[in-house]
């Protein structure tokens, strides 16, 4: 398993070794002594799962204070362009964005720490998407901003007409909008 760093502090692209023949493949998809090798928490509580669409755009979303998670992500069927966003003021990489493509080919994984934003768009026909989290869900200390903020210019693999949001997710404030309210 190969792990690298990306141009956010403490978040990870994880690429497993993958063994294939003719019956299929294998891959390891997490373990906890290589993680804490490379200094990556690995008390994970909670596994998650969602099924979508082609153009379903999920995020950017996050938890707030003492409730913030940190995710280990993949895609288990399709594929996923996964964006993250390093919202921590403090960091060396605050507003620093990472963009990579997840899929059920080349089993590739993100550590996303702490106090980042993270959202998924489906880029294949249907994807399975599943993560890892360090922490459960806290409906009152969740947060987001907008997938399409100005200042962050995301690189979306989908024109707008493309896709397709959650209420909720249109209504997401910007970076600098969350930032002046101070929720975090």
């Amino acid at each position: 398993m190969n792990i690298e760093e990306t141009s956010i502090k403490d978040c990870f692209l994880i690429k497993p070794k993958v063994f294939q023949d003719h019956r299929g493949s294998f891959c390891e998809t997490f373990n906890q002594a290589l993680w804490k090798k490379h200094h990556i928490p690995t008390n994970y509580i909670q596994d998650n799962q969602s099924v979508s669409i082609k153009g379903t755009l999920r995020g950017l979303h996050f938890q707030t204070g003492k409730y913030a998670q940190a995710k280990l992500v993949r895609a288990a069927l399709g594929e996923v362009q996964d964006i993250v966003v390093d919202l921590r003021p403090n960091s060396t990489t605050f507003k620093k964005v990472v963009s990579v493509v997840l899929n059920d080919q080349n089993f590739h994984q993100l550590y996303v720490p702490k106090g980042c934003a993270h959202g998924f768009l489906v880029l294949s026909t249907k994807a399975i998407f599943c993560y890892k989290v360090d922490q459960f869900y806290a409906p009152e200390h969740e947060s987001g901003i907008s997938y399409n903020d100005p200042d962050l210019k995301l690189p979306w693999k989908l024109e707008d007409k493309e896709l397709f949001l959650s209420d909720k997710d249109k209504k997401l404030p910007t970076l600098k909008d969350f930032l002046e309210t101070g929720q975090q």
